[in-house]
């Protein structure tokens, strides 16, 4: 007899899990745990950046070996009288929020792989040695630690194939439904803890531009457009390059600063968006002029 479409697939979700958990314990049993015994001998890195290229791995790692993938093998022996999955998927959703901790971590863990197998011959030669063995099968550390980051989205579209799979008559419909919003809402949070990361790396980016002035530097700043201006002067008739940021709640009127030590502008005039108006002007020897008033003072800008 033909397998159920349905059971098929949560048979592949079983074996996909077994693989990745056996990753899981590449990653955290032998890479994390024999790199910090080296680092406690004192012989490759500070332990503590063991620790932060790794992130939450061993918690990670004990979640799935020790209660998803032992939970998911008792369904599928009992899959012919008992045949379902979604109330086993529901209980782990809400585990794997913490999987926004290693996501966010990844970039920053494989540029201290880098930068530390620069540093430190011994680091890189341990890292060499593991990966060289049978179960790392010719990949790099790097490699198996993708892993983690691409397991939710895995996990989203087996179940979204799995209910589409689904007989409408099946006692396992209602629980597969909720389960998959569920990871949906967790691949969701994981997204939006990268997407702040980068919000913050990029904000950060810019203040170290602007020089780091105390009253500018506001986490909760979004910088919306930034780019090269003409500020007209009527005086002379003339133009001079100025440069502005705008963000949700000021702008910045900035000169390029000549020589580039340290900061790459010098902010002259902060106007603040609340009460600031913007108006276009016909002028013919200034093509593309504009007026921003605020409260501060008026500026007549000249856009490419």
């Amino acid at each position: 007899m033909q397998e159920p479409e349905e059971k098929k697939i949560a048979l592949e979700l079983l074996e996909t899990e077994q693989a990745y958990v056996n990753r899981l314990h590449l990653l955290d049993q032998i890479f994390y745990t024999e790199l910090m015994k080296e680092a406690k001998n004192g012989k490759t890195v500070p332990e503590e950046v063991v620790k932060m290229i790794f992130s939450n791995i061993s918690s990670i790692y004990q979640f799935h070996a020790k209660f998803f993938l032992p939970e998911l093998q008792k369904r599928m022996e009992d899959w012919s009288c008992n045949p379902r999955i979604g109330d086993v998927i529901q209980k782990l959703a809400p585990f794997l929020k913490m999987y926004g901790e290693y996501v966010k971590n990844f970039d920053k863990a494989v540029e201290l792989i880098t930068v530390w197998s620069e540093k430190s011959p011994p680091f890189q030669e341990l890292i060499a040695d593991i990966q060289k063995r049978k179960v790392c099968a010719n990949l790099t550390l790097q490699h198996h630690m993708l892993e983690p980051v691409q397991r939710i989205p895995r996990y989203e579209l087996l179940l979204k194939d799995y209910v589409r799979k689904l007989p409408p008559e099946s006692p396992d419909r209602d629980d597969a439904e909720k389960a998959l919003e569920m990871i949906f809402m967790v691949a969701k949070h994981s997204n939006a803890a990268i997407a702040e990361m980068e919000r913050l790396q990029n904000l950060w980016a810019v203040y170290q531009r602007l020089g780091l002035e105390d009253d500018i530097v506001d986490p909760s700043n979004e910088l919306i457009k930034e780019g090269p201006i003409q500020k007209v002067s009527t005086r002379n008739n003339s133009t001079s390059e100025k440069y502005l940021f705008l963000f949700n709640n000021m702008l910045l009127y900035c000169v390029p600063k000549v020589i580039q030590v340290g900061a790459e502008f010098q902010v002259h005039l902060r106007i603040n968006v609340d009460g600031m108006k913007v108006r276009e002007l016909n002028d013919t020897q200034f093509p593309h002029t504009f007026l921003v008033s605020g409260k501060q003072r008026t500026l007549e800008l000249q856009a490419r």
